[in-house]
């Protein structure tokens, strides 16, 4: 029964992702994924209970990346059922031991931050505090290193920045806990101050601070190899920790520093034939030696990534697209339609039992296997960044500006921690903008957010200025209403080429009367009439029809508004979506610049995610669709 509803499970993914179109390469490998581990990463044909492992973690964010990419509930729903499949309703984490001290077990935090900043359930929060928790008791070398793991004292290992740090970032920006940058740059200052080659620029696979392991040189403490997949976890962790730190934070030029000199080292050792790395670097053709799928998706992923985030200059992005036609070409075969990753080598280390002595007999005799999780993921991250690249051009150099003064709400989160909510960028619940925000994101638009009144200084460098749904006094006690030095400030900007985007709500949940002062400089007002009452989940009751050729929506015919406030216009405003008379969005120009306004912030997660609203609503589509418009209405 279970190998049938396997099947079946992978039949419906195929069906589904083959309804949107071609399919891409990350959507055929993922159906792979969701067909070969149903549940969790066990497999029907193995005997032994699955473990929480690292290898889930890097399948599960390249599945997380898809889910985002393509709104496709089925791929969040996979995340949650694979770690529910280890956390209890306590919060506790099967087959995790604290007392263990293994970085690796670390890793899988990271969906569990994803899981819990989405649902809001307090047991994915409870148990990524576990693994927080073990972070800060954590056994540590003479100046401060993690160790690997309790059984290898005194060591750290390339793996396990990887393992940890990208977590322990995302932890320290959620709960604000910003003196814990230091100590995440302090492990990647020293693992590169011990593992980096001088003359090559490669880091070896381990350290041991007592210089006591066999494995290791007595002078240097070093392991004698530079193996591939070591060197992509480090890459890895770099661009993926990098995102976290603060601005302001002093080691964050540093870190980005050892990602040049990284990316450096890894562009030298590419085989320039097939755009693949070898498995152990510096002894390419050496007998035994092969190039190995997952450090060249690791690699590919890191150049990209890097290079996306303004980190890497666009020089490198030649080579990771060589990287990825080479892994194409080399890895990706297909097996009645069943896409598989060849060339994976299984498990490398250091020490253990049997002893594994760290030298190039032993990274060359490891099993290469097909499918491994490790090399799947990486694949699955590799083909998302690889997969955004022919729309991130649309919107380089773009800024999108999202106001938090006006609407200014607060909340406590699950540490008691007050922040701000309702329509932010960071925002992952329902109430939240990060899939707008990602939206943006892959068409090259930066997203930040404007937390004081606007001025001519602070929306200088902005090109598009979002204000969604003022706050009243039932939700914010001392409310910043929009004055005249606010709406002269906002005027003189859109007049002078700016893009102003106004999303407001039913009146009883929006501050009206000034946020129509601003309206009405553009020729349009809100009135108190609203529509789409919708009853409980009778989504039809919220339908708004798109009839073709719509300038602004080109690609939609359905989406979804409920409780809209209805527009009312005057010249120049024009109507851009009407729906049985009534003005549901509309458009004006005054001077330069555009305005653009809705009754209703209907682009927030709740109905952009894909979780909730049927299919036949297309709300993430008409997003991509405002957003390309936005970007062509900005100056040039």
């Amino acid at each position: 029964m279970k190998t049938i509803i396997t099947f079946l499970l992978f039949v419906s993914i195929s069906l589904i992702v083959n309804a949107q179109g071609e399919t891409s390469y990350a959507e055929k490998m993922a159906a792979t994924v969701m067909h070969i581990w149903s549940d969790s990463l066990a497999n029907s044909s193995e005997t032994k209970p699955v473990k929480w492992a690292y290898d889930q973690g890097v399948v599960l964010k390249g599945i997380e990346g898809l889910w985002y990419k393509t709104d496709n509930p089925v791929y969040f729903d996979y995340m949650q059922k694979s770690m529910d499949h280890f956390i209890q309703d306590d919060g506790t984490i099967r087959t995790y031991k604290t007392e263990d001290y293994n970085l690796d077990n670390v890793l899988c935090g990271r969906i569990l931050l994803s899981l819990y900043k989405v649902t809001e359930k307090e047991k994915y929060y409870k148990a990524a505090l576990t693994l927080r928790d073990q972070l800060r008791q954590q056994p540590r070398t003479s100046d401060g290193g993690f160790w690997h793991k309790q059984i290898y004292p005194n060591q750290m290992w390339l793996d396990g920045l990887y393992m940890a740090e990208p977590f322990y970032a995302e932890w320290a920006a959620t709960f604000k806990e910003d003196s814990d940058f230091n100590d995440i740059a302090r492990q990647f200052i020293l693992m590169e101050k011990h593992a980096r080659d001088p003359k090559t620029g490669l880091l070896y696979h381990g350290y041991d601070d007592s210089k006591k392991e066999a494995w290791a040189n007595k002078t240097t403490g070093l392991s004698p190899n530079f193996w591939a997949r070591a060197m992509g976890w480090y890459g890895m962790a770099l661009v993926d920790a990098l995102p976290y730190f603060p601005n302001d934070n002093p080691k964050r030029k540093e870190i980005i520093e050892i990602l040049k000199r990284f990316a450096v080292a890894v562009s030298k050792v590419q085989d320039q034939k097939t755009g693949l790395w070898w498995d152990v670097l510096n002894f390419p053709d050496r007998k035994g030696n092969y190039p190995e799928a997952s450090a060249s998706c690791m690699f590919v992923y890191t150049l990209l990534k890097g290079v996306r985030l303004g980190y890497l200059p666009s020089s490198y992005l030649p080579i990771a697209k060589k990287g990825y036609a080479g892994i194409i070409k080399k890895f990706i075969t297909n097996d009645n339609g069943q896409t598989n990753l060849e060339g994976t080598v299984s498990v490398s280390g250091l020490g253990g039992h049997p002893y594994r002595d760290g030298s190039y007999e032993y990274y060359v005799k490891e099993k290469v296997v097909i499918n491994d999780a490790k090399g799947v993921g990486a694949f699955l991250l590799a083909s998302n960044e690889m997969e955004l690249l022919p729309t991130l051009g649309i919107g380089k150099g773009k800024t999108v500006l999202l106001d938090s003064y006006f609407n200014n709400e607060f909340n406590k989160n699950a540490a008691g921690q007050v922040q701000s909510f309702h329509y932010k960028w960071e925002e992952e619940d329902n109430n939240g903008f990060s899939f707008l925000g990602y939206l943006f994101n892959s068409y090259g638009v930066k997203t930040k957010t404007l937390y004081a009144a606007p001025t001519a200084s602070n929306l200088k460098d902005a090109d598009i200025y979002i204000i969604v749904d003022p706050d009243t006094k039932k939700e914010t006690k001392n409310p910043n209403y929009i004055l005249k030095k606010d709406i002269d400030v906002i005027y003189n900007w859109v007049k002078s080429g700016g893009v102003l985007v106004m999303m407001a709500n039913d009146s009883a949940n929006v501050e009206l009367p000034h946020f129509n002062n601003l309206a009405e400089r553009f020729g349009i007002h809100w009135s108190d009439t609203s529509r789409n009452m919708v009853v409980g989940r009778k989504f039809e009751m919220g339908a708004i029809h798109i009839p073709p050729h719509n300038p602004i929506f080109p690609s939609v015919t359905k989406v979804y508004l409920k409780e809209i406030c209805l527009l009312k216009l005057n010249p120049p405003a024009k109507a851009v979506v009407t729906q049985d008379g009534d003005v549901i969005m509309a458009v004006s120009k005054v001077g330069k610049g555009t305005v653009f306004a809705v009754g209703d912030p209907w682009l927030y997660n709740e109905y952009t995610d894909g979780r909730k609203l049927p299919a036949a609503y297309q709300n993430a589509l008409a997003g991509r669709d405002l957003i390309q418009w936005l970007i062509k209405q900005t100056r040039k």
